[in-house]
């Protein structure tokens, strides 16, 4: 987005209140909240919107089954809304209810502005109408002269009174705008289907009904109080009612709106009929339409029959929320349907978030303590180290783009080749030899470098993981501010010094936690598992206790050089290690061995570990593998190889 840009209006659609929120609700609002985020530290003023759609035939039906009047349904499920976005820090600024006084005002006004403009006139209508999706269809447009195409569900033939609006005056317009927007529509994919769609021609609209009373009236001054109006018709006009149109229009500031974000389910409605009220009305049209794909559950569509629905809460519950936010946005490019599953979730965090940004901190909590007492300062950083600093600001003149143009994935995508490029330099110029050479200058400027890569990239993440990159800030001993981001990533400026403080590990390595699923489907998977479970069986080899060469293989020994060492408190015997076996992060072993070695001696040393142990606690710490030794009356020793070998060379 341009500098100039002063406000940012950005948009979820008012979720429908005939059930809870599931996992699409929780994505669209995860992005916009992101956006939002990014906009404010960015600098820019900006308006969030989120709310509720809450009238309609639909809503009405559903109140009536449960034995509640249709106001007291809506208010509690819009309730439920309200309360999850509060539960996941959602920093919407204004969360909107089709049912608030100033809504129906708002939408009365801009009723009577088209209808007084010629836009609306009084006539007839009988077609097919699917109640689920509060769409009428043509006898073509039905699937076996029966059924919903959008949703599968039987048709009604209803025959009323209705005004319409002249949706067929504003054809060539909408496809003008569509021609000469090249992005007014995202995906541009789905701009296509849109801009054929409606070169196939439209009807005038019918946007008020009679047979039902469960919505908002048409103005007084039209007299005709048996109609209420289409709920499409309702629900478009909250984007701009809640900035104030029709009463004190105290932020219409903020409109056109610059990313309003939908579902592909509903992208017609947003992207044909309220662009064409707009134009009726005289306003501005949005610059981005953002149209979304569906989820599925480990490629499954997800239903209550099946029991496989995704409850977003107990997600974030089970694996942390700000881990939750990075997995929808990054997982799947937008506009894509994307697939949850526990195990590509957990891999995300155990490896983008554990490997790569978790243990890129704790590499600088400890280099910056053991060599320099936690002090930072970067001023040789540039002499020794501008190669890495240009690839990382090739790269942040990207990401703003990718933003606001809905390319959430790359933005991560980019922001994780940043981590990789402080990896890769820690491997490439060796802290811990520099110190050893008495090259005190140069390990001192790596360090820097690396706390000043790891600071931008806390500013650039702090949309998507505020509660985590908190805690980074403030272990680097900076603040994630306005004043900083316009330093760190617009100016690409460093930090002059800094002071680090040690945190606890943020991302602890992680099993599969279960999640609600079907009891029979439970109980099916413990069957599955015991038909899979083959017997074992018995040889004269393990009589013997003998191996075979395979089973030797098994085991993955690899040369590991030990970055980092430290005493464990009140242990007689462990030191904590950090090895490198190549991974492109650490790994924490624990180590009894403290008896025989000093903590000191051991950094920059090479030892034999056992790389494919699983994870074990010790007074509370993880070990992630184990160091090879040989131990007799003289004492132990690691078992080292004759000369250095490259980390995580395999041994065979």
């Amino acid at each position: 987005m341009e500098q100039t840009c002063k406000n940012v209006y950005i948009t979820t659609p008012i979720y429908y209140v005939n059930d809870i929120a599931h996992i699409g609700h929780a994505y669209t609002t995860i992005i916009a909240d992101m956006l939002a985020r990014y906009s404010r530290l960015a600098g820019y003023n900006t308006y969030f919107l989120t709310g509720t759609d809450e009238h309609g035939q639909k809503i009405s039906q559903s109140a009536e089954q449960r034995g509640k009047t249709s106001q007291e349904y809506a208010d509690e499920i819009s309730g439920k809304f309200r309360t999850l976005w509060d539960d996941f820090d959602i920093t919407y600024d204004k969360f909107i209810r089709t049912t608030d006084e100033e809504h129906k005002l708002g939408v009365q006004k801009a009723f009577q502005k088209m209808f007084d403009k010629g836009d609306i006139y009084k006539g007839e209508y009988e077609g097919f109408y699917c109640v689920p999706c509060e769409t009428f269809f043509t006898e073509k447009q039905l699937v076996d002269e029966e059924f919903c195409p959008e949703c599968g569900r039987p048709t009604s033939i209803v025959k009323e009174e209705s005004y319409f609006f002249k949706l067929s005056k504003y054809e060539d317009k909408l496809i003008k705008w569509y021609e000469e927007n090249e992005d007014c529509i995202l995906p541009r994919s789905k701009k296509n289907e849109i801009t054929n769609f409606v070169k196939g021609g439209l009807k005038d609209l019918s946007i008020s009904r009679t047979s039902f009373d469960w919505g908002v009236k048409l103005p007084e001054s039209m007299n005709e109080p048996k109609h209420v109006m289409y709920v499409w018709l309702d629900a478009l006009m909250n984007y701009i009612t809640a900035l104030g149109y029709g009463d004190k229009e105290e932020n219409m500031n903020f409109w056109p709106a610059n990313v309003q974000l939908v579902g592909k389910d509903i992208l017609r409605f947003h992207s044909i009929y309220w662009p064409a009220f707009l134009m009726s009305l005289d306003l501005p049209l949005p610059k981005h339409i953002a149209a979304h794909g569906w989820w599925t559950r480990d490629g499954q569509k997800m239903s209550k029959s099946k029991g496989n629905v995704v409850n977003p809460k107990e997600v974030a519950d089970a694996y942390g929320l700000d881990a939750f936010r990075y997995f929808m946005l990054r997982e799947v490019p937008f506009g894509q349907d994307g697939d949850f599953s526990q195990k590509a979730l957990m891999d995300r965090i155990n490896s983008d978030l554990g490997n790569d940004l978790g243990n890129l901190l704790n590499r600088i909590s400890g280099m910056s303590g053991k060599y320099f007492d936690f002090k930072i300062d970067s001023k040789d950083v540039s002499k020794f180290h501008q190669k890495e600093l240009d690839e990382v600001n090739v790269l942040l003149d990207n990401l703003d783009g990718y933003l606001y143009n809905m390319q959430i994935n790359r933005y991560l995508e980019d922001i994780w080749k940043i981590l990789t490029i402080a990896n890769k330099a820690i491997g490439d110029y060796e802290p811990w030899a520099k110190m050893k050479e008495g090259k005190t200058e140069e390990a001192m400027a790596l360090v820097a470098l690396i706390t000043n890569i790891m600071a931008k990239v806390s500013l650039l993440l702090d949309s998507v993981m505020p509660e985590k990159i908190a805690k980074i800030s403030e272990s680097l001993g900076i603040k994630i501010s306005n004043e900083n981001f316009t330093k760190l990533i617009t100016n690409r400026e460093l930090i002059s010094t800094t002071t680090i403080t040690k945190v606890d590990q943020l991302f602890p390595r992680i099993e599969e936690i279960l999640l609600t699923q079907p009891s029979n489907e439970k109980e099916e998977q413990k069957q599955e598992t015991k038909k899979e479970t083959p017997k074992k069986e018995e040889s004269k080899e393990e009589d013997d206790n003998l191996i075979t060469i395979d089973q030797f293989f098994e085991t993955s020994l690899k040369i590991g050089t030990i970055v980092e060492a430290q005493e464990v408190p009140k242990s007689k015997k462990l030191l904590k290690l950090q090895v490198d076996l190549g991974e492109g992060r650490n790994r924490q072993i624990l180590a009894g061995i403290k008896e025989f070695y000093s903590a000191e001696d051991l950094v920059g040393t090479q030892a034999c570990v056992v790389a494919n142990l699983k994870p074990a606690k010790l007074m509370g710490m993880l070990s992630e593998g184990m160091l090879m030794a040989a131990k007799d009356e003289n004492g132990l020793s690691l078992i080292r190889p004759e000369a250095p070998k490259k980390s995580g060379t395999k041994i065979s």
